[in-house]
């Protein structure tokens, strides 16, 4: 199975509505390999270092490193003088190796991989050990039913017909009960059995809406479950920051002004997507920003060359929510049990 979720992306365009934000897809089935934790394989390779990198700067490791918005995070924290080499957990080689590229250095510490899967609490253990920061980035991806994709090009060219939107399904072990919440709670379980002091987790917008098309996607409620995780964090006791993105741009990042709010407020206006670049900047500001404390809230952008300007300063950006708090209170007639 691919780590990237491109399918989600292609739901979010053909269905015209906010995209749950694209992640790398986990599953049961791999095991740990890393040199630098006791018992495991040492296959594990660890990649090039940039010089700016600090090696006594804060740790944070990574789930969904493979993925193309873990990836982009991976390189930001390996380029900071801010943090010393990330630790991200693939499923793969191949997406070890994608992460390499990505990166590049001049040596070969710029990032460490552990190959592993997060259905597994023991790989959480290892990955997290000694790390100072977590960022969560793993998500269920669905998958098309080619037949419903056909008739719904045939109904957007034909006339008389109804417009007919494709179906998704997701395989049973990679649907949202497990991926976004059982294996999520793994993650938040292990960070806090270590000591993590901060957790960011990249979630979703549309976790208000019980009726929103990403939760009729295999009748699997992914957005429910996603909240289902965020609540589980918020009551963790961690240090903890929420972000939601809308859909998910692959443009370059720090070009466009970015939009902040709360409670899907920003699913009522025209300006519901972001670049996957600026979603990794903000998640990796966010492990230091004070304004990122305890806080939930919901990312998009305008339009390159909209607005005020280019944002910046992730904490100027936080502020402007103000007293805004994200509500938690439990979804009426959700089909997902939430506390």
């Amino acid at each position: 199975p691919a780590e990237s979720s491109s399918l989600v992306d292609m739901a979010s365009a053909i269905a015209s509505t906010t995209a749950l934000s694209s992640r790398t897809s986990v599953r049961g089935g791999a095991s740990i390999a890393s040199r630098r934790f006791a018992g495991a394989d040492t296959t594990t390779r660890p990649l090039r270092r940039p010089v700016t990198t600090n090696a006594s700067g804060m740790k944070v490791a990574v789930t969904g490193a493979g993925g193309r918005t873990g990836s982009l995070c991976m390189k930001l924290l390996a380029e900071s003088a801010d943090f010393a080499p990330p630790r991200g957990l693939v499923r793969s080689d191949k997406s070890a190796a994608k992460v390499k590229k990505l990166v590049g250095g001049d040596s070969d510490d710029a990032v460490e991989v552990v190959i592993g899967d997060v259905s597994d609490p023991s790989a959480c253990d290892a990955l997290v050990e000694g790390c100072d920061s977590l960022v969560i980035l793993t998500s269920a991806v669905p998958k098309p039913k080619i037949a419903s994709i056909f008739v719904a090009v045939v109904s957007k060219i034909l006339p008389w017909m109804d417009a007919k939107r494709p179906e998704f399904y997701f395989p049973d072990e990679g649907r949202p009960e497990l991926v976004d919440w059982l294996y999520q709670k793994n993650q938040i379980d292990a960070a806090k059995k270590a000591g993590v002091k901060k957790v960011v987790l990249v979630s979703s917008m549309g976790g208000t809406q019980i009726d929103n098309f990403l939760n009729t996607m295999g009748d699997a409620n992914i957005l429910l479950w996603k909240r289902k995780a965020e609540m589980y964090l918020k009551a963790s006791g961690l240090d903890y920051t929420v972000v939601h993105p809308g859909g998910l741009l692959d443009k370059d990042g720090e070009k466009r002004e970015l939009l902040v709010g709360v409670d899907d407020t920003l699913l009522d206006g025209d300006r519901r997507s972001v670049p996957r670049s600026d979603v990794a900047r903000v998640a990796v500001a966010c492990l230091a920003a004070p304004e990122a404390k305890n806080v939930s809230f919901d990312l998009a952008s305008r339009e390159e060359g909209e607005g005020v300007g280019v944002t910046k300063d992730v904490g100027a950006l936080l502020q402007t929510l103000g007293s805004k708090e994200y509500d938690y209170s439990p979804v009426k007639n959700s089909p997902v049990p939430l506390p």
